[in-house]
């Protein structure tokens, strides 16, 4: 193997390793930032289903019994 060959595999194989681990640790970040939304949190009165719906909703009907519940606050 020619010594620039040897040189650039050694500079390039660890770069590369850096770039995949950025790309990687970006891709969960996302994921992250997507799951955290600011989703209004209820629990119905009734069959004590926890449940999501739009931010700002102050009322929602719970999807599993149809009662209509207040928004949980902590």
């Amino acid at each position: 193997m020619a010594p620039e060959a040897y040189i650039a595999v050694l500079v390039a194989t660890p770069l590369g390793g850096l770039g995949l681990f950025l790309l990687l640790d970006e891709f969960r970040l996302r994921r992250i930032r997507a799951a955290g939304r600011s989703d209004s949190l209820f629990r119905c009165k009734d069959c004590g289903l926890v449940y999501t719906d739009d931010p700002g909703m102050e009322r929602s009907r719970c999807p599993q019994c149809g009662k209509t519940n207040d928004v949980i606050t902590f």
